[in-house]
């Protein structure tokens, strides 16, 4: 996914952020909320590895397919990696990612694209919504998992593939841009509503978004990081052609 404007902006890391996992894993609490995130991460590329296979199917030309293909084989790794950093800290990795396979595999059945430019849009705008919330967690995680949470998240080149597609959809056809930006707009609300959820069900996860465990991450920062992935993804869509 893009990396945020302001990356090179943040503060040197304290607390949690400025030590290994040797060190921070010695609190309980800290511990579940990685493992939590991992879990959760590794079925979200799990169903990521498994939506764009499905996709695939309905790509127009030959050439798109191999590209999606390329791609899956690339979220396939990722969770190959998370699941390796599981059993390496001594946790069972289908028992990480269990909790959240409900609401990932619900919000996946809520969003099913009727077409290949739909798919192309949730791929783009829900892969990057979750990006951009892993990517405010990490900030508060151990030097050793950030590095890991940081290299799943890396684009597999869905971004550039999808808003090219997207654009010369809109070009050849603009009344398609419509549809597509209530699409998207639906995506927007389903991926908060579905990172909230799995947060609030958490406890290990939400005390570390609160400031139980991550170092002066409170309520109204909260507030500020949804508000941060929400213009981000207003920029994304200016990126398709479509409204936000």
């Amino acid at each position: 996914m893009e990396t945020p404007d302001n990356a090179n902006e943040a503060p040197a890391p304290t607390g949690i952020a400025a030590q290994d996992w040797a060190t921070a894993s010695a609190a309980p609490q800290y511990r579940a909320a990685v493992v939590d995130l991992l879990g959760a991460l590794a079925y979200g590329e799990l169903a990521a590895f498994e939506r764009l296979a499905e996709d695939a199917k309905l790509a127009p030309t030959l050439g798109d397919k191999a590209e999606l293909a390329k791609m899956a084989s690339a979220e396939f790794h990722h969770f190959e990696r998370l699941t390796e950093r599981l059993t390496a800290i001594d946790e069972e990795p289908t028992a990480a990612m269990e909790p959240f396979a409900k609401a990932l595999d619900d919000f996946h059945r809520q969003t099913a694209p009727s077409d290949w430019l739909e798919g192309l849009v949730k791929a783009y705008v829900g892969d990057s919504i979750a990006s951009d919330f892993y990517r405010e967690v990490a900030a508060r995680l151990d030097t050793d998992t950030r590095s890991l949470v940081l290299a799943v998240l890396d684009d597999t080149g869905h971004g550039n593939f999808a808003v090219e597609k997207v654009r010369a959809a809109i070009e050849a056809e603009p009344r398609v841009g419509g549809r597509l930006a209530l699409w998207a707009r639906r995506l927007m609300g389903e991926a908060l509503s579905q990172a909230q959820r799995v947060v609030a069900d958490r406890d290990a996860l939400s005390t570390m978004l609160v400031g139980g465990v991550a170092d002066g991450f409170d309520l109204a920062e909260v507030g500020r990081m949804f508000s941060r992935i929400t213009e981000a993804h207003t920029k994304r869509m200016a990126a398709l052609g479509l409204a936000a």
